[in-house]
């Protein structure tokens, strides 16, 4: 994750050598104006409004903000995580509110607290949990939020699938190469498919994600789901290189960073979706 530093002339000396503060802040959005968390040139990134809203409430230059994570284009957050390094006297619950009020309304920061220096929002997390919401029937609410899918999908058989994914494993047939400069191992700790109405919901954890898995991981279940894949052909991608998982990626509408795990933490593998859809089977 790259630093960004906002640097501007007016600065005092004073300023610059003092100690920054570091302060962890969670926070929600819903991602579908936004290029993503991270900034980008020429793009609306969370981060960028985020480091935006910092700057004019500290009136400052040295401001450093880090993501847990990049969420893609169009992907939403219930609890992200970042860390600021700021210099101020403000206590955290009126920097929580100081940063709200120049926060545009679908970005939102929920908690603030002040962590000892070496907390990292990034380096730090053990574990991410992510969900995706698949709507069985159209809705006229929930667009932006969920997937909707028009065919059946055999429930039973994702189920399956998704009891696969558990593990440490190379999910190089779920990322782009070009994207990715370490290992393409993951371990997954957990992986269900849920039903809500009509709402199907995928939950995931995992130490880190690839760039796009989860959105194919979730692809392959609908495929599976469809009847046109086989719990078969998924354990075959784990195997060997497929560019199949890439074809059937998932669009980012549905999908949610749900939490970041960090040392002493304890997971829930419990999970509800963000929405609620009533089956249209009851209507």
């Amino acid at each position: 994750m790259k630093v960004y530093k906002v640097k501007r002339q007016s600065d005092n000396q004073t300023n610059r050598q003092q100690p920054m503060s570091r302060y962890k802040l969670t926070l929600e959005y819903e991602g579908t104006k936004y290029a993503g968390w991270q900034m980008q040139k020429g793009a609306k990134s969370v981060q960028g409004e985020i480091l935006d809203a910092c700057r004019e409430l500290f009136n400052q230059d040295r401001i450093e903000i880090w993501g847990a994570g990049r969420t893609d284009s169009g992907v939403h957050a219930l609890a992200q995580v970042a860390h600021l390094d700021v210099n101020t006297d403000l206590i955290p619950l009126r920097i929580k509110y100081g940063i709200n009020d120049r926060l545009p309304s679908d970005i939102c920061i929920l908690n603030v607290e002040e962590v000892n220096s070496d907390f990292h929002a990034r380096h730090d997390a053990v574990a991410r949990s992510y969900i995706y919401q698949i709507s069985r029937r159209r809705t006229a609410f929930g667009k932006k939020w969920v997937w909707w899918i028009k065919d059946n999908l055999d429930i039973n058989l994702m189920i399956e699938v998704a009891s696969q994914f558990p593990g440490l494993k190379d999910y190089r047939s779920f990322t782009d190469e070009s994207q990715e400069s370490g290992s393409t191992k993951v371990e997954i700790k957990h992986s269900k498919v849920y039903e809500f109405g009509d709402i199907l919901l995928f939950h995931v954890i995992g130490s880190h994600f690839l760039w796009k898995q989860v959105r194919r991981m979730t692809g392959v279940l609908v495929e599976a789901g469809r009847g046109k894949l086989s719990p078969e052909d998924v354990l075959s991608f784990f195997k060997t290189k497929s560019d199949i998982p890439a074809k059937l990626t998932a669009p980012p509408s549905g999908l949610y960073l749900e939490r970041v795990y960090y040392k002493n933490d304890e997971i829930s593998y419990l999970t509800n979706p963000v929405i609620s859809i009533s089956s249209s089977r009851n209507v």
